[in-house]
């Protein structure tokens, strides 16, 4: 590869890792605002983020593109090559994570005027499942396996929370049943932030694919090697 032609194909690696930045950018900012939109019930904040969604998807076409192009046209080896692949994995991942934040702000639309307290483990949730996002991305910026590790260990503490806030809203529905329908609508948010949780955790494991070249995403295979 010439020289001029390294440049370039530097140059292209390096504007499809700032894409996938912006995008967990969008996608982060997402979390929070569904969560805030939950919390406050704001029903114009749920909009605009829903309606931010569409960016996050317009993002996930056109690194997957990229990506694409240069598998085609570089045919990358080795590590260049783990990364390439692990970008249009990652993209998914956070193209699901955004729709998830759509499910919960179309959430805080349905129960508008509804006298619901949002159960306190649900801001929990929302704060630790966007740490998992930012913190997986800063391990694959940073090339950190440490790091990545450490959002792989949190996806427990997300796992209790949505025990704890499930089992408490199944005691409300038989308190309350003329709320059920409400109590359900919290319930399905807790569920989605959970599956957020995870979607984080396949990013971390995504990371150390990359730093290691060794895939993770089973739990026999995450306790194995060196």
């Amino acid at each position: 590869m010439g020289t001029h032609t390294a440049r370039e194909y530097e140059r292209e690696l390096l504007q499809i890792r700032q894409a996938l930045l912006g995008m967990a950018g969008h996608v982060e900012q997402m979390i929070a605002d569904a969560g805030q939109a939950l919390i406050d019930r704001d029903v114009v904040l749920a909009r605009r983020t829903i309606a931010a969604d569409q960016a996050v998807n317009q993002a996930e076409v056109e690194i997957d593109e990229a990506c694409l192009l240069i598998l085609a046209k570089r045919q990358p080896m080795a590590s260049d090559l783990r990364f390439v692949t692990l970008v249009m994995k990652m993209v998914t991942d956070l193209e699901r994570i955004a729709d998830l934040a759509v499910n919960i702000c179309e959430r805080t639309i349905d129960l508008d005027g509804a006298p619901v307290v949002i159960h306190a483990g649900i801001p929990q949730m929302t704060a630790v499942t966007q740490k998992m996002v930012r913190k997986a991305i800063e391990a694959f910026v940073e090339r950190d396996e440490a790091k990545a590790r450490e959002v792989i260990a949190v996806d427990d503490q997300v796992d209790e929370l949505f025990h704890q806030v499930f089992e408490d809203l199944l005691g409300r529905m038989v308190d309350q049943p003329e709320r059920l329908h409400d109590w359900i609508h919290v319930q399905s948010v807790a569920k989605w932030l959970e599956r957020m949780a995870d979607h984080a955790t396949n990013l971390a494991e995504l990371v150390i694919f990359m730093v290691k070249g060794r895939d993770i995403r089973h739990p026999r295979l995450r306790q194995s090697g060196p």
